[in-house]
């Protein structure tokens, strides 16, 4: 009976594991890599939710009508931007503003640890035209889990 009992309990631990739903969030940060410290560097965390079926069409070969989403139901005015520094200044590239970056990011990531999301997936790019371009970007998106409450 007793090993009837612990294996009921367990198959029910996985069920239950197992069907859990989860949600995700990304959160982005933008850092300038602007000569002369003329870029903005940002983190930003949407606060509310959108459903991509609102904005999405399928084109088919009988149908390749174009999305006619409204610019402005797409765009979202809840969200966090936290400052950051950015990656050069009049004297060149900053490592202090680099590592104070480091530590607003870190702080951002333990709080939403703290808060149960666990980081599934870290992505990075960067823009820049290539040669004697002095515009650009440093982008990396955060893609948090947790399981719904």
């Amino acid at each position: 009976m007793k090993k009837i009992l612990i294996l009921l309990t367990v198959s029910l631990f996985f069920f239950i594991e197992t069907h859990a739903q989860v949600e995700y969030k990304v959160v982005t940060s933008v850092e300038s890599i602007v000569p002369n410290g003329l870029g903005r560097s940002r983190i930003i965390s949407a606060n509310e939710e959108k459903n991509y079926k609102e904005f999405t069409t399928t084109q088919t070969e009988d149908d390749n009508s174009r999305n006619k989403s409204d610019r402005s139901e797409i765009r979202v005015k809840d969200f966090d931007e936290t400052k950051l520094l950015n990656f050069f200044n009049i004297g060149g590239i900053r490592f202090q503003n680099i590592a104070a970056n480091d530590a607003i990011i870190t702080s951002k990531i333990n709080t939403m640890i703290a808060e149960g999301w666990e980081l599934a997936f870290v992505s990075s790019a960067v823009e820049s035209a290539g040669k004697g371009d002095n515009q650009g970007i440093f982008i990396t998106r955060y893609i948090f889990k947790r399981n719904k409450q």
